[in-house]
């Protein structure tokens, strides 16, 4: 009896240990922390290099109107060997379509995320190729993070439309056939509308399960878990890197935005969900690329950590998300 009443004083004392320490985290954030982000870009980054005068010219800015039907954004960090290949199949579709279609329009943007290696030369090998009204390359002057180039990508696109590609080309790029369809439905062609179709490879989960070890999926199953308990509700692939966006709900996504390292989706669609932004998920082909810069292990750890600090800073306040948009 008396050993049960001494279990029962530690889980208690416990208890109050842990909700004290929560306060004093969550006092310390709110204070810290600013409520919105500092959205920090360096002066050569506002500017690409036009192909045919080899001089530089300013990236317009997602608030302006837009002026192209598609800008498909490419972070890229240290991608030399990778990014050939995606761009051949992008520009190939993308090429494809603007011929059968006249009123088609597009740009790509590739942004290297503070490469170390030739990612921005081999880059701008394709806006010579193409022009620089098709092919713009995006230097960032340090490595801000996958989700950091992605909005910097963003903010300097021109189209109604903006598409995130990851450089791999894992995903078959013709596949944004079926998100241009869906988004058509959410939106009803109104760019000025906010919506987001996402690429899924929840299709693929079982056929991938086979292939992985106990341990890899209990992670994964445990990932899942608190991205649908914490952060994001009724979406089964947060992660897959091709995502598309009216230029309306990339305004109001990326403005609010803190995350720019890899979790940086699940914030993206937690924001989309506070602002009851419609979201359709797409199944889309995917194949593994080697080469990949992420662990499993550790890139679940990390991002199961990030989600909860996701969670945790917009429930005290410490992020808020701009109430005039919310609708």
């Amino acid at each position: 009896m008396l050993m049960t009443e001494l279990v029962q004083l530690i889980l208690l004392f416990g208890s109050g240990l842990i909700f004290i320490l929560l306060i004093v985290v969550g006092i310390i954030l709110k204070i810290t922390t600013t409520p919105f982000p500092k959205i920090v870009r360096r002066k050569e980054e506002y500017f690409f290099l036009n192909s045919k005068t080899n001089e530089k010219e300013k990236f317009p800015s997602l608030e302006d109107q837009p002026t192209l039907e598609l800008s498909v954004i490419v972070p890229a960090f240290d991608e030399e060997i990778r990014i050939p290949q995606m761009l051949d199949e992008c520009l190939e579709y993308l090429e494809s379509r603007q011929k059968s279609e006249k009123s088609f329009t597009y740009e790509v943007i590739v942004v290297s995320d503070g490469s170390r290696d030739k990612t921005v030369e081999v880059a701008q090998k394709y806006s010579a190729k193409y022009g620089s009204d098709k092919v713009r390359v995006l230097a960032l002057v340090e490595n801000r993070g996958k989700g950091g180039a992605v909005r910097m990508g963003m903010l300097s696109a021109r189209g109604k439309y903006v598409l995130f590609a990851d450089a791999d080309g894992a995903t078959k790029f013709d596949d944004y056939g079926k998100l241009e369809q869906s988004m058509e439905k959410l939106s009803d062609g109104d760019h000025n509308r906010n919506a987001i179709t996402i690429g899924s490879r929840a299709h693929l989960e079982q056929e991938a399960t086979a292939k992985r070890t106990l341990f890899r999926t209990v992670l994964m199953h445990g990932f899942h878990f608190l991205v649908w308990t914490f952060a994001v509700k009724k979406i089964r692939d947060t992660q897959c890197g091709f995502k598309l966006l009216t230029r309306s709900a990339a305004r109001k996504v990326f403005a609010v935005m803190h995350v720019e390292r890899w979790a940086f989706d699940v914030e993206l669609l937690f924001i989309a969900q506070s602002y009851n932004i419609p979201i359709d998920e797409v199944a889309v082909n995917w194949t593994e690329i080697e080469g990949s810069k992420l662990t499993p292990f550790w890139s679940w750890l990390q991002m199961g950590r990030d989600l909860i600090f996701i969670w945790f800073r917009y429930a005290i306040g410490a992020w808020q998300l701009k109430k005039e948009h919310v609708n």
